[in-house]
C-alpha cells in the first residue's frame, strides 16, 4: 500500500493535459459486448476502473489489445458467463455489464457492484427498465439474475434522473425488438458519448441530451472506432487547483461547455478563468477569494463529483460558504480530514458550512473515496508543510497519472510505501 505526500505552498503553472472521461469509459467498455466485430476506443484514461472492466471482459472471453491509450476489444468469443464475485465487486460501474449482457445474450448474472461508499445508491430504476423490456430479474445471494426469452421495446419513465439507469436501459434496448422510449432521462455529456459509440455501431437512437431518448431496436451491431470525450471532472479538478494555487495554469483538451457551472462559481469567487475552444487558462485572483454557496444538481447543474474538490478551495475564501449536495447525502467524509488540516467547517444534514479563510496545515489524512481524495490533494497543495494521504487506491480509480501531471506543473508531490501505522489507519477507515 502506498501513500501520497504533498509539500504545499508552491505556485503552479504550465500546461496539464486532460485524459478521456472516466464516466464515459466505464460505460463504453461494457457497450462493446453488443458488437459482432472489434471495437477500438481512443483516449482511454489509464486508471484502475478501466483496467478492472477490461479484465471483466477478458473473463467472459473478450480479446483485448492495448496500444498506449487506445484499446481494441474483440467481443466475438464472449460468452454469457456468470460474474457473481471477483472484479465485479470492485467498482460500481460494473452494473453496465447487466444491460450489455442482457442486450447481447438475453441473460446475465452480475454480483451487486462496489466502488466508492457514498451511501445507498439503489439500482431499482435499472431493474424497472429491464423488466419493462421483458426481462425477469431476481436477487439471489447477492447477485442479480437477469433472464429474457426475447427483449421487446417499451415506454419507460425514470422516477429519478439517473445516469446509470439511462445508460443501462439503453444498452439493453438497442438490440430489443421494436421501439423503446425512455423518459425523464439524464442529460450528462457521458450519455451523449455512449450514444455516439452505439450509433457508430449501427444503433438507432434519437434524443440524447434531451429529456426523452427514443431507440429503434436493431438485430445486430458492428465494430467501429470511437474517441472518448475529455474528462470534465478531471478538468474541473485542475481548474480548482489553478484557482487555489495557479500562476496561469493552462488546461488542455477540455470542452468548456461541460464545465460552465464550475467556471461560473470560480469567477464568482474572484478567480481568473479564460476560455478558448478546447483550452482554459486559470489563475488565482490577485485579491482575496470570495465565499459562495453551491448546490449540486444533475447536469447541467453543478456536479456532485466536484463538490468535494471545491470545498477545499472554499476553505480559503473570506466569509461563510454553504455547500449542499442534493445527489449523495453521504458525500462529506472529507470534511473531518479537512478539519484535521485546520479548516473551519461543519456538516449539517446535506450541507457543509465553511467559515474562511483558514490557514491549512499539512497533516496525515485519509481518502475515503475518489473525489474525497481529490479534495485532499487540493488541500495539500494549499497547506503549509507536508500532507500525507492514505487511501491512494481510491484516487487511482479515477485520475490518470495524477502525480506526474501535478509534478509537471510545479507541485512537490511523491509516493512512499505506507508503514504499519498507515495500514492500520487505512483499515480502521474501511470498517
Amino acid at each position: 500500500m502506498e501513500k501520497l505526500l504533498i509539500e504545499g505552498g508552491h505556485r503552479l503553472g504550465g500546461t496539464v493535459q486532460i485524459s478521456g472521461a472516466k464516466n464515459s469509459a466505464v460505460a463504453l467498455i461494457p457497450a462493446t459486448i453488443l458488437a459482432d466485430s472489434p471495437v477500438t476506443i481512443d483516449q482511454l484514461p489509464d486508471i484502475t476502473d478501466v483496467r478492472t472492466l477490461c479484465h471483466l471482459l477478458q473473463e467472459i472471453g473478450g480479446k483485448i489489445t492495448f496500444h498506449g491509450n487506445t484499446v481494441t476489444i474483440d467481443p466475438r468469443s464472449m460468452v454469457d458467463m456468470p460474474l457473481p464475485n471477483g472484479s465485479v465487486k470492485k467498482l460500481r460501474a460494473s452494473y453496465y455489464m447487466m444491460g450489455a449482457m442482457l442486450g447481447r445474450f438475453g441473460k446475465a448474472v452480475i454480483g451487486l457492484p462496489g466502488g466508492c461508499n457514498l451511501g445507498p445508491r439503489p439500482i431499482d430504476q435499472h431493474i424497472k427498465g429491464f423488466e419493462a423490456l421483458g426481462a425477469k430479474v431476481t436477487n439471489e445471494q447477492g447477485a442479480i439474475y437477469l433472464r429474457a426469452d426475447h427483449l421487446h421495446g417499451a415506454r419507460i419513465y425514470l422516477d429519478v434522473v439517473s445516469v446509470g439507469a439511462t445508460i443501462n436501459i439503453m444498452l439493453a434496448a438497442v438490440r430489443a425488438e421494436g421501439q423503446t422510449i425512455i423518459e425523464n432521462v439524464a442529460k450528462e455529456p457521458e450519455i451523449i458519448d455512449v450514444v455516439t459509440l452505439l450509433t457508430s455501431m449501427g444503433a438507432k437512437i434519437k434524443g440524447a441530451g434531451t429529456d426523452v431518448i427514443r431507440i429503434e431496436g436493431v438485430r445486430e451491431l458492428h465494430g467501429c472506432r470511437h474517441m472518448i470525450i475529455p474528462d470534465r471532472i478531471e478538468a474541473g479538478t485542475y481548474m480548482i487547483i489553478g484557482a487555489a494555487a495557479g500562476r496561469e495554469l493552462l488546461i488542455d483538451n477540455v470542452i468548456p461547455q461541460h464545465v460552465e457551472s464550475l467556471t461560473a462559481k470560480l469567477r464568482e469567487m474572484g478567480a481568473d478563468v479564460q476560455t478558448g475552444e478546447d483550452q482554459m487558462l486559470v489563475s488565482r485572483c490577485k485579491g482575496t477569494l470570495k465565499s459562495v454557496d453551491v448546490k449540486t444538481l444533475v447536469y447541467p447543474g453543478f456536479p456532485t463529483d466536484l463538490q468535494q474538490p471545491l470545498t477545499s478551495l472554499l476553505t480559503q475564501a473570506t466569509g461563510t460558504s454553504i455547500v449542499t449536495d442534493t445527489i449523495y447525502g453521504a458525500r462529506f467524509k472529507h470534511i473531518d480530514e479537512l478539519r484535521r488540516m485546520g479548516a473551519d467547517v461543519k456538516v449539517e444534514g446535506r450541507s457543509a458550512i465553511l467559515s474562511g479563510s483558514s490557514q491549512l496545515e499539512g497533516a496525515k489524512v485519509h481518502a475515503s473515496d475518489l473525489r474525497a481524495g481529490a479534495s485532499l490533494v487540493i488541500a495539500g497543495l494549499i497547506a503549509r508543510g507536508i500532507t500525507e494521504i492514505t487511501g491512494v487506491e481510491h484516487i487511482d480509480r479515477g485520475y490518470d497519472h495524477l502525480m506526474e501531471k501535478l509534478s509537471g506543473i510545479g507541485a512537490h508531490v511523491w509516493r512512499e510505501q505506507a508503514d504499519e501505522a498507515d495500514i492500520h489507519e487505512n483499515l480502521k477507515h474501511q470498517d
